[in-house]
């Protein structure tokens, strides 16, 4: 496979990527989150995240059979002399996107594990302030008024 086919096949599944990613977020920004519809994303983004390490393997084995060193200065070389350089720096910008969109995502769960454990607090709370007897009735007397002072 060239190269260029190679980071065109990349590109592909980085817009992939990009799109579960959106839904990813647009998920966690409703009130009610689907946790159904966030694993599945979660799985499909696994499956697209291996088939993209298998491509990057793929791209560095070729980069090193045709005689290029390691790393980005052997990879914009071997850009630049197979003529695929904007595929190239494409490629960069949607990967630095994704790593943008990955944060974001992350802090966004933060502070909805931060919210939900708030909640959890604020539950255990109540809960601890209403005293329950052994027949399971509450202490508080409901619809009486302490009027003496």
């Amino acid at each position: 496979m060239s190269l260029a086919r190679l980071l065109h096949n990349q590109q592909e599944r980085m817009d992939t990527l990009i799109t579960l990613m959106e839904k990813e977020q647009s998920l966690l920004t409703q009130g009610d989150i689907d946790g159904d519809a966030l694993a599945t994303l979660a799985h499909e983004k696994q499956a697209l995240l291996t088939e993209l390490d298998r491509m990057e393997s793929l791209r560095r084995d070729v980069q090193s059979r045709l005689g290029y060193e390691d790393g980005i200065t052997g990879a914009k070389q071997a850009a630049k002399d197979a003529n695929c350089q904007s595929d190239w720096q494409q490629l960069l910008v949607k990967s630095e996107r994704v790593a943008r969109m990955n944060e974001l995502t992350g802090q966004m769960l933060s502070l909805r594990m931060k919210h939900n454990q708030q909640m959890l607090d604020y539950i255990r709370q109540i809960a601890e302030k209403t005293l329950y007897k052994p027949d399971g009735r509450n202490s508080a007397q409901p619809g009486r008024i302490n009027a003496s002072a």
